[in-house]
């Protein structure tokens, strides 16, 4: 699955853009980049919700990736159907509630995926990343810990031309 010049596209997703999704799109950027495989990706993420439009990322979000070692540049964003429903290869989502609003507005469910499906130490289906955002320091390293693998995972899919499908 590749799009326009041959790059393959990424979308993630959550409730408002500021917690999960960000964190899910620095680590993303930051481990394609360790590989040299940014140059054939396109990656954002946006929110399901109108709420944090415009703002940058949670500052316990920021603070967890900068005590990580990966930086982030971000303005949170809602999902814009009329731009962003044809255009992404991949729409990577944090939990069920943000897989079937994604789904409710228009996306292709064969490109919408739950973040964790591409963790390849789990077993069990569905896991979900859980919203840091009403949490503690200690929930967003949580976060941080259980996006890594899936980002990886996701990434060895990618550079094997494996497209993924539907959960």
């Amino acid at each position: 699955m590749t799009s326009k010049g041959g790059k393959r596209r990424v979308l993630f997703v959550c409730l408002g853009n500021i917690c999960r999704s960000p964190m899910a799109e620095a680590v993303f950027i930051d481990l394609a980049h360790k590989r040299g495989l940014l140059d054939g990706l396109e990656v954002d993420s946006a929110g399901t919700g109108h709420w944090h439009e415009g703002d940058g990322a949670d500052p316990r979000t920021v603070e967890t990736l900068r005590r990580r070692g990966v930086k982030i540049t971000h303005v949170a964003r809602q999902i814009k159907p009329h731009v962003d429903l044809h255009a992404w290869d991949l729409v990577i989502v944090m939990d069920e509630m943000n897989h079937r609003d994604v789904v409710k507005l228009g996306f292709d469910r064969s490109k919408v995926r739950l973040m964790r499906s591409f963790d390849p130490s789990l077993s069990q289906p569905g896991a979900i990343v859980p919203d840091p955002y009403t949490g503690t320091e200690r929930d967003f390293d949580a976060v941080f810990d259980m996006l890594v693998p899936a980002c990886e995972g996701l990434l060895n899919e990618l550079s094997a031309g494996n497209s993924g499908g539907a959960e």
